[in-house]
């Protein structure tokens, strides 16, 4: 099958994800019902005006934003981590490398344990963590003219400090009050945002996202080496930066909407190598398809195994982990 007809059966996969997340909930509707909604918002179809209200209120108020904010978290978690696996050459690597789930997860708690609004925590987590990442780049240019392996150092250390000072945070929280609240938001959810809050996001994390796209070739070269892309005309160090900016500011977002989200980026660029193959410029786009895919089917789940909704956090851990042995038997023979 050709990329495109892989492509376009991922995106059709992809709207049914939406469609079937849209229709689960303590209010049970059909796809159908959907339907009618859509055409009676668009004005095609007609509809009672007391059923468009409620179903207005549950589609569109209700369930619309946690769909969004899957979508966008899922496509920013994936593109980061395959980004990251190109420009450090390690198929291990994750977006969290750098420092920015740590700071930004420092950011968010900092925020509530100020009591601010919902904008205050995810400006916090977003600035954190790209002062996180900042602070690991930094240590790379110092020590190291930033090369590979001590940007990937001074990650380890700025992701160690911040993850002190968010244990840190969490010693004085208010046990009581504070502090469950913390824990809660650590463990992943999409059901915080409204669509406010989801709606201004959008441009900024698609911007990113197409940005880790437009550097698929340029990945591509980086893979033989530094001075093989040099010798091709690549700006190997303008791209590697561009790379980690873009992928940090979708990471610090998907952060500040969803909390800590685990696996996403790491295993959904292996299953889109097997997919397509190793080639970025085919890579990033179904990858990112598939961290989204992946991220509703995870959110559903979340919803429907309890009748307390579980932290989504813990279901994708649940489910990565099979799912990530099953890839490693896969890819076994490639790697070795």
């Amino acid at each position: 099958m050709t990329l495109f007809g892989q492509f376009s059966g991922l995106v059709l996969l992809l709207l049914a994800a939406m469609l079937l997340s849209l229709s689960l909930g303590n209010y049970p509707m059909t796809v159908t019902d959907i339907l009618h909604f859509l055409g009676a918002l668009t004005g095609i179809s007609a509809m009672d005006a007391a059923q468009y209200d409620l179903l207005y209120n549950i589609l569109i108020d209700v369930r619309l934003p946690r769909v969004l904010a899957a979508v966008l978290v899922g496509m920013a978690l994936s593109g980061s981590g395959a980004a990251f696996q190109a420009v450090f050459r390690n198929p291990l690597v994750s977006p969290g490398m750098l420092g920015v789930l740590a700071g930004a997860s420092f950011g968010a708690t900092l925020g509530m344990l100020w009591h601010g609004s919902w904008l205050v925590i995810q400006s916090s987590a977003f600035l954190f963590g790209l002062l996180a990442v900042a602070l690991g780049v930094a240590i790379g240019m110092i020590f190291g003219r930033g090369s590979i392996i001590t940007l990937l150092l001074g990650g380890i250390i700025s992701s160690a400090l911040f993850s002190a000072l968010l244990s840190m945070v969490k010693f004085v929280a208010d046990p009581q009050d504070e502090l469950p609240s913390i824990i809660y938001w650590l463990m992943g959810s999409l059901g915080l945002s409204s669509l406010s809050d989801v709606l201004w996001l959008v441009p900024v994390m698609l911007l990113a996202v197409l940005v880790l796209c437009g550097f698929g070739r340029a990945l591509d070269a980086m893979s033989m080496g530094d001075d093989e892309a040099k010798a091709l005309g690549v700006p190997v160090l303008w791209v590697r930066y561009g790379v980690i900016i873009a992928a940090t500011m979708a990471s610090a977002l998907s952060v500040s909407i969803a909390g800590i989200v685990g696996w996403v980026g790491l295993l959904t660029p292996h299953v889109a190598r097997m997919l397509v193959g190793p080639a970025n410029a085919r890579l990033m786009p179904v990858s990112i398809v598939l961290g989204a895919i992946f991220l509703l089917l995870a959110d559903c789940l979340s919803r429907v195994i309890s009748q307390v909704e579980v932290p989504i956090g813990i279901v994708t851990e649940c489910l990565g982990l099979p799912l990530f042995l099953l890839v490693l038997h896969r890819a076994r023979k490639g790697w070795n």
